[in-house]
């Protein structure tokens, strides 16, 4: 049964595994690495979960894993405020590796996500997606993602949604 986990150098091993499927790059969407991340090595993955750890402590985003054991299936991000970076990636962010797609784990995690943006206090959340990713489009419309514009960035051709997230159930 997967969980939302807070980012651990326990799983080193088991997000390497997730990383090396998606192949080179930094497209891992919704772990927070940066091209200065240092991930192979158990100082520098430790380094980095220092880093996510102190965003989520200075109330700059909430990182979450989705987990399910010991495998890492992907990872999503709530980033708090609205700075420059959120209006051009929008506030969550979420990726799952591609051996467990199509399991309807994005729609999950999206939901316990957005659960957690009501609970600080966010009245709306921006989720931006390329255009052409159609499965993560409809799992924003799934929860409600009000389609603002589709645009050209400098991401490529991106959706933007908003997602109103109401008062705060009970």
């Amino acid at each position: 049964m997967p969980e939302l986990i807070a980012p651990t150098a326990d799983l080193h091993a088991a997000w390497l595994a997730a990383h090396r499927e998606w192949g080179p790059g930094l497209h891992e969407d919704g772990f927070g690495l940066r091209p200065a991340d240092e991930v192979d090595s158990f100082a520098g993955f430790t380094a980095w979960i220092n880093r996510l750890t102190e965003d989520a402590r200075s109330a700059v985003c909430t990182y979450r894993w989705i987990a399910d054991g010991e495998q890492v299936l992907g990872g999503i991000a709530l980033r708090h405020g609205f700075g420059d970076f959120v209006r051009h990636a929008g506030h969550i962010g979420y990726g799952i590796r591609p051996s467990a797609r199509r399991r309807g784990l994005a729609t999950w995690a999206l939901g316990r996500m957005l659960g957690e943006a009501r609970a600080l206090g966010m009245a709306e959340v921006l989720i931006v997606c390329a255009d052409e990713n159609v499965a993560s489009a409809r799992t924003i419309e799934r929860h409600g993602g009000s389609l603002e514009s589709i645009l050209d960035s400098e991401y490529g051709v991106v959706r933007r949604y908003w997602i109103e997230l109401g008062e705060q159930p009970g």
